[in-house]
């Protein structure tokens, strides 16, 4: 789960770290009305998308003046901002952050992950704020710095000191730097983030360290502990099909290809995209019905697929294990009549009861295609989304 960096901010701000003045808003007079309340010379109107690259794209401007800020809120509220991170469609701003003109003497980057390799969190900084991360990794990797923390102890004052010196973060300022990533990383600890990133952090001309941007994902699956993280969730930022899967229990994220997959199973449906695009075709959709799919889920999901208008063929990969694949043929028939499915379907079962689902699909008197391999099954779905 995303947030805007307006609300990872005030999470941020809950743990020590300092963040600027600033004031969300819906509309341009609200905008206005924002920055004459924070008052000084300068503010920055800043779009809040769930997306990095806003900068490049348009979406966070410099005023000098309320004049000026009501000009820029009405250039971004409501333009569709396109980023490296949205895709070539964008995404429509609805929401503003206001915020007061700050003194960078430098920008640095920071950031924490789960390191699966070491199975600890990872603190990565970088003397090259402002700048995307994976591009410093491409160019200049030795300017990336990583400290491993011990959850038991968390970050320690000589981990957070030594990865100041590194990123040369000047002498007078390294206390309040310490405070800066020790806040960051028990406000990433303690709500369960997956992400936590402040990029740019910088030193002010005061000599204080601020984060003038905030980025915190969650894991989804810890969100039951977060009764108040789930709260800040905006649902105008998610892909409506995604949303309507969630309420039926059904893992499914959107691409941009027109083969539809249905599969029991993360990692079975990850190897049934690779198959896809093995042979030449493009999924349109990652979709896990789980291991207690019912006639219910898979007709959902149907829908789902079927909203798609890129929607050219469907491919369904079972692997009955804990689900039987007389159990999912009859999902399977049950749905296609009540969707009235009209593009191909592929189908695969292996497993137990196969012989008894395929033999329910065969007697159905539907239009499906059988299926015995995986490589059988991505080879005729491609070909059939090619009609």
């Amino acid at each position: 789960m995303k947030i805007h960096e307006y609300q990872g901010k005030e999470i941020l701000k809950r743990y020590g770290v300092q963040v600027p003045r600033s004031i969300a808003c819906h509309t341009v007079d609200e905008a206005v009305h924002a920055a004459e309340s924070l008052g000084g010379p300068v503010w920055v109107v800043k779009a809040q998308i769930h997306a990095g690259g806003r900068g490049k794209g348009g979406g966070v401007k410099v005023a000098k003046t309320v004049e000026d800020v009501r000009a820029r809120a009405s250039e971004i509220l409501g333009m569709q901002l396109v980023t490296h991170q949205t895709g070539p469609h964008g995404q429509q701003v609805r929401r503003l952050l206001i915020e007061e003109g700050a003194d960078i003497r430098h920008e640095y980057y920071v950031g924490l992950v789960i390191d699966r390799g070491c199975q600890r969190p990872v603190m990565m900084a970088s003397s090259e704020g402002g700048m995307d991360i994976e591009e410093v990794a491409a160019h200049t990797p030795e300017k990336i710095f990583k400290a491993e923390i011990n959850p038991t102890i968390g970050l320690t004052d000589e981990q957070a000191d030594d990865l100041s010196h590194k990123i040369g973060i000047p002498a007078a300022s390294v206390a309040r730097a310490r405070v800066a990533l020790q806040g960051l990383y028990k406000a990433f600890w303690e709500t369960d983030s997956a992400l936590a990133e402040i990029n740019p952090l910088i030193l002010a001309g005061s000599g204080d360290i601020i984060a003038l941007d905030a980025k915190l994902n969650f894991d989804s699956n810890a969100l039951f502990r977060h009764p108040e993280i789930v709260e800040l969730r905006d649902l105008d930022e998610e892909d409506p099909a995604e949303i309507e899967a969630s309420r039926f229990d059904l893992s499914y994220i959107s691409l941009d290809g027109n083969i539809g997959c249905l599969v029991n199973g993360a990692g079975l449906a990850m190897a049934t995209m690779d198959t896809i695009k093995l042979f030449g075709g493009e999924p349109a959709n990652f979709l896990d019905v789980g291991g207690g799919a019912t006639t219910e889920k898979v007709t959902e999901a149907f829908k789902i697929m079927g909203n798609n208008p890129n929607l050219r063929a469907i491919l369904v990969n079972i692997f009955g294990g804990i689900m039987r694949c007389d159990v999912i043929a009859e999902g399977l028939i049950n749905a296609s009549k009540v969707v009235g499915l009209t593009v191909p379907l592929v189908v695969r079962m292996k497993g137990t009861n196969e012989e008894l689902g395929r033999k329910m699909i065969a007697e159905s008197g539907l239009p499906i295609i059988s299926a015995e391999t995986m490589a059988e099954a991505a080879e005729r779905v491609v070909l059939a989304a090619r009609g």
